[in-house]
């Protein structure tokens, strides 16, 4: 076969993974794979059996040519005659057999589309078979339904043992089209990649039918226990207590929260069964590493309790599942494993939703996601039997298996902000850019807060698609509003459950001779950088108090701060303001962890857009030059004899809120090329 008809079998049957992993039903996030079985022409020039199957590590959906691995099959085959093959030994076998080493890892289930006969194999998670998979009945149902087409596998970890399994099964009813393997998915085959694909549909549809006709609406999950808090009252709840949560859910280590309420996730935690079926187990084997066993259900009252009792709730339910989680784990444990941090990924709140956590937005989704197709398959199951899953221990064997354990070591390392939360005002401006640039790039998961939002969007979708999904997004701010303040704040918190870092830098000048400084001129500098400074500080200060966590407030100031520049005592005086505010803060803050820092720059006038105003023509004016000779002007008179641009500034805010000033605070950080007049004293 010439290279150019396989890299169109490769397409393929990448297009065909991306449809199955699109439609979350069907696959879950990271799991699942896809293969096929072709001749290529090795490195010697001989025609080789091939196979192609999806590497560890990589999800269906986003799969690429490059998330394929191509291994010699007559190599692989001789495997079928063992009796037994470790992990560890699987694994070194089948990197001897890769037709190149510079394709991902074999996947765990490698053996499994070895072993059968089939030119294209799909192996999926999908609801609707999970349903019969993890149902008490469900190998008696699922009889019922696919009679003779149909092998069922009874629940082995994936490895060896279950691929040799399933082959000799297959190879012992020739008429089966699909295979069922307890607690776990679905197998199915074609003689080309569409038809490989309708056969996996057609299954997976067929047993939704078989589900949907036994359901009653009015009777799942036991029926309502609770009702749901109005929308905008959820919200609100929400709002309140996703500090705490994430306060809590980061003693050891940081996390992003995502937070949904959507009416699938509401019918099942406000159910009269959830408090006990959200305790069976997990639904597939591959949602452990991302849900653990169980989440946290918090059992709180909507119609009858207040938000100080759900926190009170909180609170003892965390305390009680780390306990729980550790004497699980020390149950366990050969003492060759690492314990995973003892808080839930998942918490499950009648009347309010569902939270995930995780170390990104995106792994927080996928938690939540994963909990989504659990609940599925608890409804499918419960409707056809009665709901199970892995015992504990094999649980246990599950999330710590060290082959599903080296998919999460693929990620690529933390950075210096990994898992904090900034907030950046005026971030759709210069500096604001700049530095929420800066801040994504260590790490951070930026809110861009501005009154100009197209700008705050376009900022935004620019940087979240250099750093990732999720990492970025804008809100409206008018820091002068208070409601408005505290509306940005409550949409970052719902973003991301709460708060590590405020840059307060959202900005205007004016400049006029005293003489000529308007009220209103004075009033609307003090309201931007004074009032909107302390209004956007005390929003920052409840929520980081309430995670308890600590956390830091840089302050965008000037060098007028401490400067009387000429000509502009509105603006010199409220920038002032600013740096004492700052030192207000750091003492009230320091006992919580709060660290309050400055940073006072000078003539910054690349990108800005307060330079692009009236601002520069003033400037000029008040040392008597033309507004084009600006930048040399203010390049002369530092003692560096250079400008000072936005990354310079956002580079000074980088190292105020990282670990590398963890003991600085109340400081003002110069980034003025040296002005010797504004030197601090």
């Amino acid at each position: 076969m010439t290279a150019t008809v396989v890299e169109t079998s490769l397409q393929q049957l990448v297009v065909r993974s991306n449809r199955l992993g699109s439609d979350r039903s069907v696959c879950n996030w990271g799991g699942g794979n896809t293969s096929m079985k072709t001749m290529m022409t090795d490195f010697r020039g001989r025609q080789v059996k091939v196979l192609w199957v999806k590497g560890s590590g990589s999800d269906l959906a986003e799969a690429t040519e490059k998330s394929f691995t191509a291994l010699r099959l007559d190599d692989i085959m001789p495997l079928l005659e063992r009796d037994e093959l470790s992990d560890e030994e699987m694994v070194e076998y089948l990197a001897h057999c890769m037709l190149d080493a510079r394709h991902p890892r074999s996947s765990i289930e490698t053996l499994l589309h070895a072993f059968l006969p089939f030119a294209h194999i799909d192996h999926t998670h999908p609801d609707s078979i999970i349903s019969f998979c993890c149902a008490d009945n469900g190998r008696q149902l699922a009889e019922e339904l696919f009679g003779q087409r149909m092998v069922w596998v009874p629940y082995v970890r994936p490895g060896f043992q279950l691929s040799k399994m399933i082959a000799e099964a297959v190879a012992a009813n020739p008429a089966c089209e699909l295979v069922l393997m307890e607690k776990h998915g679905l197998i199915t085959w074609g003689d080309t990649s569409d038809a490989c694909y309708q056969n996996t549909l057609r299954v997976i549809q067929e047993a939704a039918d078989y589900i949907a006709a036994r359901m009653n609406p009015q009777t799942v999950f036991g029926g309502p226990r609770n009702q749901s808090l109005p929308r905008e009252r959820r919200q609100q709840v929400a709002a309140e207590v996703l500090p705490v949560i994430r306060g809590l859910v980061s003693q050891r280590q940081r996390a992003i929260l995502t937070y949904d309420d959507s009416d699938d996730l509401l019918q099942f935690v406000n159910s009269q069964d959830a408090p006990e079926l959200s305790q069976v187990g997990a639904a597939c084997p591959d949602h452990l590493v991302h849900t653990k066993r169980v989440p946290l259900y918090v059992d709180w009252q909507p119609e009858s309790e207040d938000v100080e009792q759900l926190v009170a709730r909180l609170r003892a339910g965390m305390e009680r599942y780390a306990a729980e989680y550790s004497e699980y784990f020390q149950r366990h444990t050969d003492g060759h494993q690492s314990m995973a941090d003892p808080y839930p990924r998942v918490i499950l709140i009648p009347g309010l939703g569902v939270i995930g956590t995780g170390k990104t937005k995106k792994m927080a989704n996928i938690a939540v996601d994963l909990y989504r197709r659990a609940v599925a398959v608890m409804k499918g199951a419960s409707t056809l039997g009665r709901f199970v899953s892995l015992d504990e221990r094999e649980s246990f064997r599950v999330e710590y298996w060290p082959l599903e354990l080296y998919k999460l070591s693929l990620a690529p390392p933390e950075k210096e902000l990994s898992r904090q939360v900034a907030f950046v005002t005026g971030g759709a401006g210069g500096i604001g850019s700049a530095t929420a640039e800066r801040l994504a790039a260590a790490g951070a998961h930026v809110v861009i807060a501005d009154i100009n939002t197209d700008r705050a969007r376009q900022v935004a979708g620019e940087l979240a698609d250099r750093f990732g999904e999720g990492t970025v997004t804008s809100v409206y701010l008018d820091v002068t509003r208070e409601d408005a303040v505290e509306e940005a704040m409550r949409a970052t918190i719902l973003a991301y459950g709460g708060l590590d870092l405020l840059v307060s830098n959202a900005g205007l000048a004016s400049s006029a001779a005293l003489t000529e400084t308007t009220l209103d001129e004075w009033n609307r500098n003090l309201a931007v950088l004074g009032t909107g400074y302390f209004l956007t500080s005390r929003a920052a200060f409840v929520t980081l108090l309430r995670q308890g966590i600590g956390g830091s407030i840089v302050f965008v100031a000037s060098k007028n701060s401490v400067y009387a520049g000429k000509d502009a005592a509105a603006y010199s005086s409220a920038k002032a303001l600013e740096v004492h505010l700052a030192r207000c803060l750091a003492v009230e803050g320091g006992p919580h962890g709060i660290r309050v820092n400055s940073v006072l720059p000078d003539a910054v006038l690349q990108g800005s857009q307060i330079w692009n105003s009236s601002w520069r023509e003033e400037r000029a004016a008040a040392y008597g030059i033309s507004p084009d000779e600006l930048e040399e002007y203010y390049k002369n008179r530092t003692l560096l004899h250079v400008n000072v641009v936005p990354e310079d500034i956002a580079e000074a805010i980088l190292f105020l809120a990282s670990g590398r000033a963890a003991k600085t605070t109340g400081c003002m950080l110069t980034v003025d090329g040296g002005v010797a007049a504004a030197f601090t004293r």
